[in-house]
């Protein structure tokens, strides 16, 4: 009699709460699926946001994380400077003043935290932020010089285009998404946020000169704009207009986790600069300094950095700025205009020169690249007449090695001399190039080719198939070998790998055992063998495809 009692139903497991990456995951591809753009949450888990325990949630009256305990300062002017001139090339006089200015940022919001943890009763310190502005022209390290500060001293930097916000309420990025964005590349930790450098470049393209006239919503609407955060104010985490924001705010807000939700923006630093051209002869202007007859081009650019270094405020006011705005940035900073002598210094002892970058292109393909000064004071100079700086550099040296990194690779030569001569005749220099490497991989052929007549006896021995390699075939074996570090065996086995097969079918239809290859055939051996497996089909039009493909496995050794 069968047993009709029920089984006992099976426990349901737990279903597994979804992750937060997940729920991450699917908010970012519903956004972008239907309102477009790239779309990326940060979880917002610093020391302004405490994740509770679980069960447990946050007592009424419970304190927050302490304000700026994150961030020590202790270095000196001349800590920072010397970590400067590694990287920057002259610019000595905008490093002192950057370095000093910095310094006393730091250690002034350093201060007033050490005095609101102490709980002292006397009067409440106070301090004028020292904002800074730097006028130099394109490619002479504006950017370079504040983005080492931040690495140094180990603060977020965000960098941003001037011209890219707008006053808020229109189309445009919102100036508070500055202040976001240093939350995100802090990974959320409010706190280090919060002393962070916020640097705009560009500044001088929101003047508002007597001519532009109607409403300027990315000129003095944004100058104004930018007051209070240059000051102090405190920035909503989450944008309240912004859909992205409003989302990752009902992601971070979960049950047993609050946090801070502001950013305040006392102790972030800022730092804006611009080429500011005109402003030379608004002080020219007020200093009646005109030049009278003919004054060269170098003789011109060397006034006006002088007469930069006279700037004053009503300067700054004559060019278009707020007087509120150029007020909140008391820190000048001027930049010299680069050289030829200045910019082979830079490629010569620059930690961050631009030759240790080619040096690694070229070492990725087994290429030792090795720069003689000739070559480099060449660069130098025709770097000088693009007048974009040390930007110009990059546009000389890829005009010269374009080619070279082009061919190089698939050349086979160990090494390329970059001299004066390679500079003023790059085409002669490589097609001297191409005739050595075709010297060298013979050599280098004929080294190895005991080794690869080798592998072909082994080949035939297992599979039947004799493979001719001629002089260009064996150079090139030998030659791919050395380019991609690998035995020369070893690289006949990963060439010729599915030779057996294709070899196979080519001899069902034509009988031929022998095959001869050329260098052709070890540039893009799969092609080679396709192409002969193709060949044999056309030979014999009227014997179907089936006949020469023999589809059917071959018994295995207990089936025979």
């Amino acid at each position: 009699m069968s047993d009709l009692t029920p089984e006992p139903p099976e426990t349901e497991k737990p279903k597994t709460p979804t992750s937060p990456e997940e729920v991450t995951r699917k908010l970012e591809d519903f956004i972008k699926n239907t309102l477009g753009g790239q779309v990326l949450f940060t979880r917002i888990e610093g020391s302004g946001v405490r994740p509770a325990k679980d069960g447990d949630e946050k007592a009424e009256g419970e304190s927050e994380a302490d304000h700026g305990a994150a961030f020590e300062f202790h270095y000196k002017p001349a800590d920072i400077k010397a970590h400067l001139d590694r990287f920057v090339i002259r610019q000595d006089e905008a490093k002192k003043v950057l370095a000093t200015a910095v310094c006393d940022h730091y250690h002034h919001a350093q201060m007033l935290r050490e005095d609101r943890e102490s709980g002292s009763t006397g009067p409440r310190l106070e301090f004028s932020k020292q904002n800074v502005i730097i006028i130099g022209p394109t490619g002479v390290g504006k950017t370079y010089l504040v983005k080492h500060i931040a690495d140094l001293i180990g603060v977020p930097f965000v960098k941003a285009d001037a011209t890219k916000f707008s006053e808020t309420g229109y189309v445009g990025a919102d100036v508070d998404d500055l202040v976001r964005d240093l939350v995100a590349k802090a990974n959320g930790d409010i706190d280090l946020a919060e002393h962070g450098i916020i640097y705009l470049d560009e500044i001088d393209k929101l003047s508002s000169g007597p001519e532009k006239l109607g409403r300027d919503v990315s000129g003095r609407g944004v100058q104004t704009a930018l007051l209070k955060l240059m000051e102090e104010t405190e920035v909503p985490l989450y944008a309240p207009n912004d859909i992205r924001s409003q989302m990752q705010m009902m992601f971070d807000t979960r049950k047993g986790r609050t946090g801070r939700e502001v950013v305040n923006t006392r102790n972030i630093l800022f730092i804006v600069s611009g080429a500011f051209s005109g402003l030379d002869k608004i002080i020219e202007k007020r200093t009646n300094r005109k030049s009278i007859g003919f004054v060269s081009a170098d003789t011109k650019t060397t006034a006006a950095e002088h007469l930069f270094r006279e700037s004053r405020t009503k300067d700054f006011i004559d060019y278009g700025f707020e007087a509120e705005f150029i007020g909140r940035l008391p820190v000048r900073v001027v930049c010299d205009p680069l050289s030829a002598d200045d910019m082979f210094q830079i490629m010569k002892n620059s930690e961050g020169s631009l030759i240790r970058q080619y040096e690694r292109e070229f070492a990725a393909y087994g290429v030792k690249a090795v720069f003689e000064d000739d070559a480099l004071r060449e660069i130098a100079s025709r770097a000088e007449e693009e007048k974009t700086g040390a930007r110009g550099l990059v546009t000389a040296w890829e005009r010269v090695l374009r080619d070279f990194k082009f061919e190089m690779p698939s050349l086979g030569l160990p090494g390329l001399l970059i001299d004066g001569a390679l500079v003023k005749n790059p085409e002669q220099v490589l097609a001297r190039c191409r005739t050595e490497a075709a010297t060298f991989a013979v050599e280098l052929g004929a080294a190895h080719a005991d080794e690869i007549q080798a592998f072909a006896g082994r080949f035939q021995r297992e599979h039947g198939f004799m493979l001719d390699f001629d002089s260009s075939a064996i150079a090139a074996i030998a030659a791919r070998a050395q380019r991609e570090g690998m035995h020369v065996d070893a690289m006949c086995a990963k060439l010729f790998k599915d030779y057996p097969f294709g070899l196979k079918l080519v001899t069902r239809s034509t009988g031929e055992t022998s095959f001869a290859l050329s260098a052709d055939a070890i540039a893009n051996p799969d092609k080679f063998v396709s192409d002969l497996v193709v060949s044999a089909c056309r030979q014999r039009p009227e014997a179907p495809l089936s006949n020469i493909i023999d589809i059917t496995p071959e018994p295995t050794s207990h089936e025979s």
